[in-house]
């Protein structure tokens, strides 16, 4: 049929029809598409570039007409029976045979665009971002993203050379979602959003926000990924693993940065497979019930650690694929360890590919720099006010536990986000609405995470690094606190560090330092954490911070180390502490695995796998972690011998283990201490035995006496090792 070009375009105004040569269109499927003029149906199609375009029957493959040139810019039309059709393109240097992106209807069903609109959209990944798929049994990729504010959203990759122009996409005004289904294509793929704003402005090239795979650092372009389900076989894992075994439990946590904890050939990074065969074993081996992974979301600058993501739905492409990293999961799984992740939803870079100012507007983040920026960090604050944004982020940590079957998540910088003068002066924050510094819509988002994080995924744990004294905050939220199973006790960390730093001789004066820490032990459930921040900056590793000579350095690493095992709460160390490495961590760099050839390091190395062991089998040292009728001091008060003594019970009493450190290179011979049960007490662990690398003083089984000492009947006359800790385990009732 020929028609003229002026029934070609018929319907379509001069202006619109050069805002869409131009990629300015904010309506693409109104001009291209099968459209119904004068009782027969106009299919048009916009590929600038492009030498030729056939219609061809879909069914038999046959070219039923050409199209016309409507536009010279690229903009050609064909008149079409009510038939299924495909477009045949002749390109200079390809032919291309493709379904029409614009022949397809609306995308998002209603429910998901309120859902999202409302910020309870909590598979987001599988409504945004690049969703591999199949619509009337044609395969392709359906792409939607939340810019409510921009005049025109495209989808540009390889497949359309990066032209903006060619991919526009369906805006969805009632929850500001732009969506397009592009035929044929197929996970792998690169791909970018191009935005134009408001104002007509093209933004640069945005990754995707709700990305499942992204491209390795320094390329920066998001990548569709598969949908197709992993192959799990951590069944009995998950069923078997719920959340009250690790409050309950042993939870001994090995803290990892996965790029630099062992390097390969070239000094190149191990993948998650080669982690899996590297890592998995040897946290097995040592007795450390989890993994805890520094940021593995995507970002784009190494020397952050992961710590300023910009890909909270994305494993990191410096390790490998998504299914790398479930495997690695999976791995964990089945050698008995949990994986916990570092996530960070306080906030994100400022690059201009990623989520700042996304669609040309304060988006993600907060409009005015004194609510939505960290100069501590030079990075943006996620605006917590916002639905979408809320919505984002719980998405994003329910992505980790559904998809990738992690057992926890330890929530970075929650203080930050808990107080609107967070490291600001006078006049440099913005009140509440009641006046206060207490930033509301943080607690409030804290609380609701808890929330459908303990509802969706029982198994997991939530854990807060938190360094203020804000009250409740493993309180459940229904009890008025923000909901985390476990808070880092910094406090006891920072006392004790500053603690074992000092000359033996000065420890006496500072002894309350490390009682101090029972007075709130029991105010919220803690984790006792050594971790990455001690190690780096110039701190010095955790042997160069221990006064003395060489012998009397790992002395005190292992007297503090265990001291730590027998004190109250969880425990987490980072790697590289286990074996004393000598420098402090370097992320480019490995830990410094050669030293285990020296006898000193090895013994430590032994000694925390020994702690972990005995720490996993008895009661005792696990009952008094959250529940304070499972602790007493044993010997609190004697600062001028340097000498502190725990008592740990199990939670029928059955079992006791007493604890007794000595923070001098002095040995003390016949020290009395009190005991609750007349009978044999066999030590269990010595940090002096000789196979640590100590001097070789032992207590081996010693019976009680009825000598009356520390307010109790009955006490042990110990020989204390120099700067050693020492654990007894009581007789059996």
């Amino acid at each position: 049929m020929n028609v003229e070009r002026s029934e070609l375009l018929s319907g379509i105004g001069h202006d619109a029809l050069w805002a869409l040569i131009e990629g300015r269109h904010g309506d693409p499927f109104s001009i291209l598409g099968p459209h119904e003029s004068g009782g027969m149906t106009i299919v048009r199609v916009y590929l600038p570039g492009a030498e030729a375009v056939d219609l061809i029957d879909a069914a038999s493959g046959r070219v039923v007409t050409p199209f016309s040139i409507a536009h010279p810019s690229g903009l050609f039309a064909a008149t079409a029976s009510r038939m299924g059709y495909r477009l045949r393109i002749k390109w200079p240097d390809a032919e291309q045979i493709t379904e029409d992106p614009y022949s397809f209807g609306l995308l998002l069903g209603e429910l998901d665009l309120h859902l999202i609109s409302e910020g309870t959209h909590y598979s987001l990944s599988r409504t945004l971002g690049a969703v591999d798929m199949s619509i009337d049994d044609v395969a392709g990729v359906r792409f939607a993203v939340w810019a409510p504010n921009a005049r025109r959203v495209s989808v540009v990759g390889d497949f359309n050379a990066w032209d903006g122009r060619r991919n526009p996409m369906r805006l969805r005004s009632s929850a500001g979602v732009w969506e397009l289904f592009v035929p044929r294509l197929a996970p792998g793929e690169r791909y970018k959003f191009e935005i134009i704003d408001a104002q007509g402005t093209c933004l640069p090239q945005k990754a995707d926000p709700v990305a499942r795979a992204s491209e390795a650092a320094p390329s920066t372009a998001s990548i569709v990924a598969s949908s197709t389900p992993f192959r799990w076989t951590d069944d009995g894992w998950m069923k078997h693993r719920p959340r009250h075994d690790g409050l309950e439990g042993a939870m001994s946590v090995y803290e990892v940065h996965a790029g630099s904890w062992l390097r390969g050939n070239g000094g190149r990074s191990l993948d998650w497979v080669e982690l899996s065969q590297r890592l998995v074993p040897y946290a097995s081996e040592m007795g450390f019930t989890h993994i805890e992974l520094l940021p593995i979301m995507e970002h784009p600058f190494g020397g952050s650690w992961g710590y300023q993501p910009l890909g909270l739905f994305a494993p990191t492409g410096r390790y490998g694929t998504p299914e790398d990293f479930a495997y690695f999961v999976d791995r964990c799984h089945g050698a008995g360890i949990g994986v916990i992740l570092d996530w960070v939803p306080a906030h994100f870079p400022t690059d201009v590919w990623g989520l700042a100012r996304f669609d040309g507007s304060a988006l993600y983040e907060h409009e005015d720099p004194r609510e939505g920026f960290h100069r501590d960090w030079n990075t943006l604050i996620y605006n917590l006010g916002r639905n979408e944004v809320k919505g984002f982020l719980i998405a994003s940590a329910l992505e980790w536990l559904e998809r990738y079957h992690v057992d926890g998540l330890r929530v970075d910088a929650v203080a930050s986000m808990l107080y609107r003068d967070y490291s600001r002066n006078e006049r440099e924050w913005i009140p509440n609405q009641y006046g206060g510094r207490e930033n509301l819509e943080a607690v409030e988002f804290f609380k609701h995470l808890n929330s459908i994080v303990h509802e969706r995924c029982p198994h997991a744990l939530t854990i807060a690094e938190e360094s203020t004294a804000w009250p409740g905050v493993t309180k459940p939220p229904e009890e008025g606190g923000l909901g985390f199973d476990i808070k880092w006790n910094m406090g006891w960390m920072h006392d004790s560090l500053s603690y074992i730093e000092k000359d033996p001789v000065y420890r006496s004066y500072h002894h309350g330092t490390m009682t101090f820490g029972m007075i709130y032990a029991y105010s919220e459930r803690f984790m006792l954490p050594i971790s990455h921040d001690e190690v780096v900056y110039g701190k010095g590793s955790l042997l160069t911070k221990m006064p003395g000579d060489e012998w009397q350095k790992f002395a005190n690493l292992r007297s503090y180390l265990a001291f730590m095992w027998g004190h109250p709460g969880k425990k987490l160390i980072f790697m590289g502490g286990e074996i004393a490495q000598p420098s402090e961590w370097n992320h480019d760099a490995s830990v410094t695995w050669d030293v285990l050839d020296r006898p000193s390091h090895a013994g430590l190395q032994r000694l925390v796998r020994d702690l972990n062991v005995f720490y996993a089998q008895e009661p005792a040292l696990q009952f008094g972690d959250f529940h304070p009728e499972g602790f007493e001091w044993a010997a609190a008060d004697d600062a001028v011998n340097s000498v502190l003594g725990m008592l740990r019970y199990s939670q029928d009493r059955s079992s006791s283990v007493l604890v007794v450190s000595n923070f001098t290179p002095v040995p003390r011979y016949g020290y009395r201490i009190g005991v609750p049960q007349d009978g044999v007490w066999i030590e269990q662990i010595t940090t002096d035995a000789g196979e640590y690398g100590g001097s070789g003083l032992v207590n081996g089984a010693v019976s009680s006496e009825p000598v009356p000492a520390h307010g109790r009947p009955v006490s042990l006359s110990l020989t204390l090792p120099p700067l050693a800790t020492i654990f007894l385990k009581g007789p059996l009732r």
